[in-house]
C-alpha cells in the first residue's frame, strides 16, 4: 500500500493552561549575589588597573593622590553610569516613588565595583605618604591587581557552585586580564 494514501494523525488540542494572576504591582530587582559579586569586583579591579597604568607617565608630575582621588571619582561615575543604564533598560511602570526606589537599589548594586578600587586608591595614598617611586607603585599596584583578579575569580566561582580545580581555572582566566594589562603597560610605555 502507498504511504501517501493513508490518513496522517491530527494534532490534538493541548488544553489550556491556567496563566498565574500578575503581582500586584513591579518589584525591586533583587540584590546583587554571587556571579555579580564577580562582575563588580573584576570590572573594578580591572579598571583600578588600567587607571593605575594609564596615569603613570615617563617624565611627568608623579601625584599619587591626585591620581588615587581619579581613580575613585572614576569607578564611582562608571558605578553610576552602569546602574543607570540599568535602571532604564529595565524600566517598568509604576508611581514615580517606585522608579526611585529601582533607580536606588540598581545604583547600590554596584558596590563591589567601586569597593574593588580602593586597594588601588589605598596604595596611592600609602605611595604619597611614603614618596615612593612611581615605577615602583605602579609595579606593586598591576601585580597586586592581578592577584585580586585570581581572587575574585577563584572566590566567586567555588561560591556559585564550580569545583576547586574549575574555580582555580577562572581565577586564572580573570588573572589573565591583569596579566595582559600589566604586558600592555610594558609595551605602550
Amino acid at each position: 500500500m502507498n504511504e501517501q494514501s493513508q490518513p496522517q494523525p491530527q494534532p490534538q488540542p493541548r488544553p489550556a493552561t491556567p496563566t498565574p494572576a500578575p503581582a500586584p504591582g513591579p518589584s525591586l530587582p533583587p540584590p546583587r549575589r554571587g556571579a555579580d559579586w564577580m562582575f563588580g569586583g573584576v570590572y573594578g579591579t580591572v579598571l583600578a588597573s588600567g587607571l593605575l597604568a594609564a596615569l603613570d607617565q615617563k617624565g611627568g608630575d608623579y601625584t599619587p593622590f591626585y591620581d588615587a582621588s581619579w581613580v575613585l571619582v572614576t569607578a564611582a561615575t562608571a558605578g553610576l553610569a552602569h546602574g543607570y543604564s540599568h535602571h532604564m533598560t529595565t524600566h517598568q511602570r509604576g508611581s514615580v516613588r517606585h522608579r526611585w526606589q529601582v533607580l536606588t537599589r540598581a545604583l547600590w548594586n554596584e558596590w563591589p565595583m567601586i569597593a574593588a578600587t580602593l586597594p588601588t586608591v589605598l596604595l596611592l595614598v600609602i605611595a604619597g605618604l611614603a614618596e615612593w617611586d612611581s615605577y615602583g607603585v605602579t609595579a606593586v599596584g598591576l601585580g597586586l591587581n592581578t592577584a585580586l583578579l585570581f581572587a575574585w575569580g577563584s572566590f566567586v566561582a567555588i561560591r556559585v557552585g564550580y569545583r576547586l580545580r574549575s574555580a582555580l581555572l577562572i581565577g586564572l582566566a580573570d588573572a589573565a586580564i591583569g596579566l595582559a594589562i600589566i604586558v600592555a603597560n610594558a609595551v605602550i610605555k
